[in-house]
């Protein structure tokens, strides 16, 4: 049976959303598991509403700030630095992500997965809520990737994972900005010829607090992990990108 997961939550101001977020995990997460909340400032309006939770009594939770300066690769990256377990599962603090999907993760992780995605697009998959063209092109290259490239997912781009750590401590982190740091893990991982599943989950839209998404921004970014999952396809070439694995 899997051991206990590491629950990484990157926030930057989720003060309004943090508590129900913690609460939503502690209700539908009954495998054994740690809370791992990286910040990016002391002054990240999480934070007092976070220790007031911790205070009254909820143990399994730990903050850490950010190593590599602000932004969510940043705060996923601390947070993979920092993970004790084996398992390490990235959600958001906005309630978008579908808890009950977990026990889910984890049958496949003890199939033998290193990475699991959480998909919207598969059967039995939602997404509720978003911009219309986010959505559009994130689809469209979730089901592209797994019809043209074979990347054995409908969902590239949720960065609802579950994660292998002994996996990550095999691959170079290259993304430079935003949320791409889940898509790049994915393909390399699937250039390395781990095993990748996907469980159905729902993904809704936050009820509280601003979106830190910036399509136009990131969207290069994306795009250049998509490319690199294409070339491999059909030309075996891994470009280089990928770490040795473990003697």
């Amino acid at each position: 049976m899997a051991g206990p997961i590491e629950i990484i939550i990157p926030v930057f101001n989720e003060g309004d959303n943090i508590v129900r977020t913690l609460e939503e995990i502690e209700g539908k997460v009954s495998h054994p598991h740690r809370i791992l909340v990286v910040y990016d400032f002391d002054q990240d309006n999480t934070l007092p509403p976070l220790k007031r939770y911790i205070e009254s009594g909820h143990a399994g939770i730990r903050t850490e700030k950010n190593h590599y300066g602000r932004g969510a690769l940043n705060a996923i990256r601390t947070g993979f630095e920092s993970a004790e377990g084996e398992l390490c599962l990235v959600c958001m603090g906005d309630l978008s992500d579908d808890m009950t999907a977990v026990a889910a993760m984890l049958i496949k992780m003890d199939e033998g997965c290193d990475v699991v995605c959480g998909s919207r697009y598969m059967k039995g998959g939602r997404q509720i809520g978003g911009p219309w063209l986010k959505r559009t092109l994130s689809r469209l290259a979730g089901m592209s990737l797994y019809l043209v490239a074979g990347v054995p997912t409908h969902d590239v781009t949720n960065s609802f994972k579950m994660y292998r750590r002994s996996l990550l401590q095999r691959i170079k982190i290259e993304s430079s900005g935003g949320f791409e740091i889940g898509m790049e893990i994915l393909v390399k991982a699937h250039l390395l010829g781990c095993k990748i599943g996907e469980v159905p989950s729902t993904w809704r839209d936050r009820s509280g607090g601003e979106s830190k998404f910036q399509l136009w921004k990131w969207l290069p970014n994306y795009m250049h992990w998509y490319f690199l999952a294409l070339k491999a396809r059909f030309t075996r070439d891994k470009g280089g990108l990928l770490a040795p694995k473990a003697a």
